[in-house]
């Protein structure tokens, strides 16, 4: 095997890798939310599990991203921890959780996911770290998280909020979501942007504005017994102007489903 084939072959890997981590963080949230309280009397609590899930992002002509990894979730009074997520609760009562948060975002891409992505240069997951809120009340859950990137590959910020309600039927969940992302202009840039190098004939030169999205999704979690649970969960995000606006994009949207089964201790 040449050198030129071994970074191929590395970089084709760290891919995947990373790939993986971006779907564990969106289950971690499932398996943490049916073990454990997240009040300021938390128990601690161990979860494992293993899922499977299908992104489709916006990118042109780029296949859909499918895999399978392990769950793993714990979390006690004072940190709660996943496999790409990890908070330290700063204050929490019953109602109330203040935290710093660190977690790993799978945005991005290889020239090599697309044949009109042939010539970019390849856009990196990060690591994010900020604050985060939880508000847990009669009406929702409320979150809210202002993180910036650690990693320094888009040097840029993000703002989300989002609202969620789960509704008990028996042994069936029913979760609806309802989620609004700020993204600032380096970060748009990055993952969204044309840099001169890279303009070639139907891909123009092309530099991101600060632009937002909002995402809509619903989990449905089955508990036959209170130490097994089955999830199903579907989201679709839809972008704002300034990111629809990138010739980079076949579509103004992605979406992603998952499936899984999670074992609490």
């Amino acid at each position: 095997m040449n050198c030129s084939t071994q970074i191929h072959v590395t970089s084709r890997a760290a891919s995947a890798v990373a790939a993986m981590l971006g779907v564990a963080m969106s289950w971690s949230s499932v398996a943490l939310a049916q073990s454990v309280r997240t009040d300021g009397g938390a128990e601690s609590q161990w979860s494992i599990g293993l899922g499977a899930a299908s992104v489709q992002k916006a990118y042109r002509n780029i296949d859909k991203e499918n895999s399978a990894i392990p769950l793993l979730g714990y979390e006690n009074n004072w940190v709660s921890f996943s496999i790409s997520k990890l908070d330290v609760k700063l204050y929490a009562n019953q109602s109330l959780s203040l935290r710093f948060r660190a977690r790993y975002a799978n945005e991005g891409y290889q020239s090599s996911d697309s044949p009109y992505l042939a010539g970019m240069d390849e856009r990196q997951g990060g690591f994010w770290v900020g604050g985060a809120a939880i508000w847990n009340n009669d009406i929702a859950n409320v979150t809210a998280e202002l993180l910036g990137d650690a990693s320094g590959n888009s040097k840029g910020a993000r703002v989300k909020f989002q609202v969620d309600r789960r509704f008990g039927l028996g042994s069936l969940g029913v979760t609806p979501r309802l989620g609004i992302e700020w993204y600032d202009q380096k970060f748009v840039d990055y993952y969204y942007g044309v840099k001169a190098p890279e303009a070639r004939v139907g891909r123009s030169a092309y530099q991101g504005d600060s632009s937002s999205s909002v995402e809509a999704g619903l989990r449905v979690d089955y508990s036959p017994v209170r130490q097994h649970t089955l999830f199903l969960d579907f989201g679709v995000t839809q972008f704002g102007a300034a990111i629809k606006g990138s010739p980079l994009l076949e579509k103004s949207s992605q979406s992603k489903t998952s499936i899984g089964y999670i074992y609490k201790f």
